[in-house]
């Protein structure tokens, strides 16, 4: 059952939100949600840099959200921050602003606008699937939903995320004295797969690329049971044989990979369901992991928030919008250029290559986005 406990609508979706030249903006409340560009305020969905950029006046986001920011963009990333906590509200201008866990990264939420009796939700980025490393995806009942649609095709169905760890360890024990590279976005993806591994009972250290340290080391802080993990960079080849590495998708092709011992190449994305990116990134094991719902996600929660508007964004937007229109949904694409996939756009998060000296390509060309 989703909640529906509010008053009857008197405005329209049109009256709270709109389309902008930096993106969805409340008017109402005098904000923006993941401005493509600084604004005077923001409220920011997570810290994926399509949707979290540095530069606005103010910004209000979980703190999880603000504390990934402040790592990827330094201290000055905004004028001035508000932390807010899943189910708390904030009233701006009239707009009631409460933000529900998204099930995306740690951190991530929607964001729901209230006024004069009607709900919106913008989703950011999100999926319904199990992640041991943040909050479950909260269904909230609502007049229009904003939902992406990064993987809204039918032929994306991610499946059981254990079962793709499962295809890793089985790889391990057939070639022990092989390293395993596993390319993983650095937020978000990298620490729910080392949280898989841990789940699927390997208790043995996981390597990082130094691009992933300092995030992973902040998950650790905040509860998430990671495990052992060491730099690659600290460890010899004969180390490395039989062990399990992770490091940004680019690193697979990188000089990085020859200081690994007969390497097997793996990359955990949902567009590892399509064969032919497997074969043209040469990843000998594709992993279907996906830190975004499928089609099945997508389109079981847009009919069970109750939303009589859906309108979607980034990714398979017309296929979603005509998923809807069949089933008499009004709905329509809003066409915003700026939001993106990390292995697609590349990645500014990254300030520092595996010796610390100026980045290289493999730190800074595929970690910019939404996290596949």
């Amino acid at each position: 059952m989703v909640d529906r406990d509010y008053l009857s609508p008197v405005i329209r979706p049109e009256d709270i939100l709109v389309r902008s030249p930096s993106g969805v903006c409340c008017e109402l409340g005098g904000f923006h949600i993941d401005p493509t560009r600084p604004v005077e305020r923001a409220v920011i969905t997570h810290a994926h840099s399509d949707h979290a950029r540095a530069g606005h006046g103010a910004v209000l986001a979980t703190q999880e959200t603000l504390d990934l920011m402040r790592l990827r963009y330094g201290e000055a990333f905004a004028g001035s921050t508000q932390a807010l906590a899943y189910g708390e509200s904030v009233s701006l201008a009239g707009a009631k602003i409460t933000l529900h866990p998204a099930g995306h990264i740690l951190g991530s939420a929607q964001v729901a606008v209230e006024a004069d009796g009607l709900r919106v939700v913008a989703s950011g980025d999100y999926k319904n699937a199990a992640d041991p490393t943040c909050a479950p995806f909260e269904l909230v009942g609502c007049d229009l939903f904003i939902t992406e649609a990064t993987f809204a095709l039918p032929v994306f169905r991610h499946g059981d995320a254990h079962a793709e760890i499962e295809k890793l360890l089985h790889s391990l024990a057939l070639f022990p004295e092989r390293a395993h590279l596993v390319g993983a976005y650095s937020l978000g993806k990298a620490q729910r797969v080392i949280a898989l591994l841990r789940q699927a009972g390997y208790d043995a250290p996981i390597y990082l690329h130094g691009a992933m340290e300092k995030i992973t080391d902040y998950y650790i802080s905040r509860g998430i049971a990671l495990g052992e993990s060491r730099l690659a960079r600290g460890a010899t080849k004969a180390n490395l044989a039989g062990t399990i590495t992770l490091g940004p998708p680019a690193a697979l092709n990188d000089l990085w990979t020859r200081r690994f011992p007969d390497p097997v190449a793996a990359f955990a994305s949902g567009w590892m369901r399509v064969r032919a990116r497997a074969r043209q990134q040469s990843v000998a094991l594709p992993l279907v992991i996906s830190d975004h719902a499928d089609w099945d996600g997508l389109t079981s929660t847009v009919g069970a928030t109750g939303a009589g508007e859906i309108w979607v964004t980034h990714g398979q937007e017309d296929a979603l919008v005509h998923w809807c229109a069949t089933r008499g949904l009004k709905a329509r694409p809003l066409d915003i250029v700026g939001y993106g996939d990390e292995e697609e756009i590349g990645d500014t998060e990254v300030n520092q290559s595996e010796d610390g000296a100026a980045p290289s390509r493999a730190d800074t060309h595929d970690q910019d986005g939404n996290g596949s």
